[in-house]
C-alpha cells in the first residue's frame, strides 16, 4: 500500500465507527477516492460464497475479490448488493466498489478448512476480478497462487483485457489445477455494448483476449451473457456470436440468458421502457415468475447454441468448419 500511495494521490477516511448515520458498508471501511471512482476498503470475514441458482451460471462456489463493477453494465446484478449497502445502485454504480483487500489471506484460510469439500471455484461473479481496481490493487496474483497452492480448480470471469497481466501466473497455475477463464462475451453488437454495457471494451477487444490466453496456453472458453431477450437472442445473433468464439479459438461457449434480480431489474426496464417501449409486455411476461426467464426460453436458448458450437467445432482440436482467413487477420477485420 505504500508504493501505491506514493504513485497516486489519494483522499483517505477512516470511516471505522464512523456513527449510525452511515450506510453499513461505510461504518466499516476506509474509503480511498481515486477521481470520480469511490474504493471501500473492507476486512472480508469469509470470501467463498455460494452462486445463487438464479443467476443462472453453471458455478457452485464464487470468490470476488471486488463487489460493484467500473463497466457499470445496466443488467448487474452487482446492483442489487450495492442498495443493500447503502451504495447508489443507479448512475453511481461504477463509481463504487467495494476492495476486499484481504481475499487471498482468507482465502487460505477458507481452503485449508476440513470441512472445504475441494469443488471448483469461480472468481469474480459478483464484481470483475480484472477491472480497473485491480491496476490498483493487484489482488488477482495472490488469489490465484492460494487457489494453486489448495488444489483447487477454478475459472475466471472476466470482461477486462487486464486478464492478460497475469497470464503467466495463470499457466503456472494451470500446470497443478484445472484452470480456465471465461471471457464475458453476451453479443457481438458494440453498438448495443455502448448502451447496455457502457464501461466495458468492445466485444472484438474480449475476442482477442480469448485468442491470446489459448495461444498463450491458457485455456479460455467465452461465457454468452448475458443474451438479452427479444435484443440479443435471434438465430443471426447467436451464430455470430458462437462464429467470432470459434474464430478467437474459445475452447467452449456457455450460453446464459438475462437474470433481473432486485436492484438490476428496476435499473434495466427503466432503460428498455425508454429504448424498447415495445418490449415491456413481453419481458413482464418471460420474468413474471422472479429473476430468470421462463424455463422454457431458457431451454431454447441453450438448445440453439450448442447446436452452432457443434457447428462450428467449439472444444474440437479438429473442426468441422475451417477458417478462410488466419485466425489474426480474421479478428481483425470484422
Amino acid at each position: 500500500m505504500r508504493v501505491l500511495l506514493k504513485r497516486m494521490r489519494w483522499e483517505a477516511t477512516s470511516l471505522v465507527d464512523a456513527g449510525p448515520a452511515r450506510p453499513r458498508i461505510e461504518r466499516r471501511a476506509v474509503r480511498r477516492s481515486h477521481g470520480a471512482t469511490v474504493f471501500y476498503e473492507v476486512q472480508a470475514r469469509s470470501v467463498i460464497e455460494a452462486v445463487p441458482r438464479a443467476t443462472g451460471l453453471p458455478y457452485r462456489w464464487s470468490v470476488n475479490p471486488y463487489r460493484g463493477c467500473a463497466a457499470a453494465c445496466r443488467y448487474c446484478p452487482g446492483r442489487g448488493s450495492h442498495r443493500r449497502l447503502g451504495l447508489d445502485a443507479g448512475p453511481g454504480y461504477g463509481e463504487a466498489i467495494v476492495v476486499r483487500v484481504n481475499a487471498a489471506r482468507r482465502l487460505r484460510a477458507e481452503l485449508a478448512r476440513p470441512s472445504w469439500p475441494g469443488d471448483p471455484v469461480a472468481v469474480g461473479v459478483a464484481g470483475d476480478c480484472y477491472q480497473g481496481a485491480e491496476e490498483i490493487y493487484r489482488l488477482m496474483p495472490r488469489v490465484v497462487a492460494a487457489l494453486r497452492d489448495a488444489g483447487t480448480p477454478f475459472t475466471v470471469v472476466t470482461k477486462s483485457p487486464l486478464v492478460l497481466r497475469d497470464v503467466e501466473v495463470l499457466a503456472d497455475a494451470a500446470r497443478y489445477v484445472p484452470v480456465r477463464v471465461m471471457v464475458s462475451v453476451g453479443f457481438v453488437d458494440d453498438r448495443l455494448r455502448r448502451m447496455v454495457e457502457p464501461g466495458a471494451v468492445s466485444p472484438q477487444k474480449r475476442l482477442e483476449v480469448c485468442a491470446a490466453l489459448n495461444e498463450a496456453g491458457v485455456p479460455c472458453g467465452v461465457l454468452l451473457a448475458p443474451v438479452l431477450p427479444c435484443l440479443t437472442d435471434s438465430f443471426d445473433q447467436l451464430q455470430a456470436a458462437v462464429r467470432r468464439a470459434a474464430e478467437a479459438g474459445a475452447v467452449e461457449v456457455t450460453p446464459v440468458v438475462l437474470t433481473l434480480p432486485p436492484g438490476a431489474r428496476e435499473w434495466y426496464l427503466a432503460w428498455l421502457a425508454e429504448e424498447h417501449p415495445g418490449l415491456v409486455r413481453r419481458y413482464g411476461e418471460l420474468y413474471a415468475a422472479g429473476p430468470a426467464a421462463a424455463a422454457g426460453y431458457r431451454e431454447r436458448i441453450v438448445a440453439e447454441v450448442g447446436r452452432l458450437a457443434e457447428v462450428y467445432g467449439v472444444g474440437r482440436s479438429a473442426r468441422r468448419w475451417r477458417r478462410r482467413r488466419s485466425p489474426a487477420r480474421q479478428l481483425a477485420l470484422l
